[in-house]
C-alpha cells in the first residue's frame, strides 16, 4: 500500500514539475523554452539572422585570417608553431566578439606511431588550440575537441610531403 501510494505521489509530481505551458492574458497556451531571468535565453528567432549571418560570411572572405582553418604542427608536437599563432589569435578574436558561435576543434596526426599514441597527440593539439584561445578570452563552452589520430589523413602517402598536412588541427564552425 506504501509503495503504492509512494508512486503515485511521485508520478503527480513528475507530471506537475515537467509542465510547459502557461496561460497569457487572453487564455492561449504558449511554451515557455528560455529560462529564468527575461525571458529571451531561449529564444527563436524564424528568418535570417542577420547578426550571425554578417559575422558568417566573415568566415568566407579569403582576404581574412579567419578563412584559414587548418593549424599546423611539428612530427610528435603539439606546440602551436609560430606561423599559425595569428589564425589561432583571429578565430579567438571572432569567437570571443560571437558568444553563439561554436567551434570544434578536430585533432589530427600522421601515420607513425601507434593508433593509441596518435589519438592521445590529436587530443593534445586540439586541446592546445583550445587552451590558446581560452587564454585569449573565448568561453571555453564554446568549443568541443575530437581527436581523429591518424584515422583521417588529409592527403594520403608515406613521405614527409603527406605526413607534414596530415599533423593538424581543422577548425570547424
Amino acid at each position: 500500500m506504501t509503495r503504492a501510494l509512494f508512486a503515485l505521489l511521485a508520478a503527480a509530481l513528475l507530471l506537475a514539475g515537467c509542465s510547459t505551458t502557461q496561460k497569457q492574458d487572453d487564455g492561449a497556451q504558449v511554451e515557455e523554452r528560455g529560462g529564468a531571468g527575461t525571458g529571451t535565453e531561449g529564444s527563436q528567432t524564424y528568418g535570417a539572422d542577420t547578426g550571425r549571418q554578417s559575422a558568417m560570411e566573415q568566415l568566407n572572405d579569403p582576404s581574412s585570417p579567419l578563412s584559414q582553418r587548418i593549424i599546423y604542427f611539428d612530427y610528435d608536437s603539439s606546440e602551436i608553431r609560430a606561423d599559425y599563432r595569428s589564425i589561432v589569435e583571429a578565430h579567438a578574436a571572432f569567437l570571443a566578439s560571437n558568444p553563439t558561435i561554436t567551434v570544434s576543434l578536430e585533432g589530427h596526426a600522421d601515420e607513425r606511431g601507434s593508433r593509441e599514441y596518435n589519438l592521445a597527440l590529436g587530443e593534445r593539439r586540439a586541446q592546445a588550440v583550445k587552451r590558446q584561445m581560452v587564454l585569449l578570452g573565448v568561453n571555453g563552452s564554446q568549443i568541443r575537441t575530437t581527436s581523429y589520430g591518424e584515422e583521417r589523413p588529409v592527403v594520403p602517402g608515406h613521405d614527409e610531403s603527406a605526413w607534414s598536412q596530415n599533423r593538424r588541427v581543422e577548425i570547424i564552425y
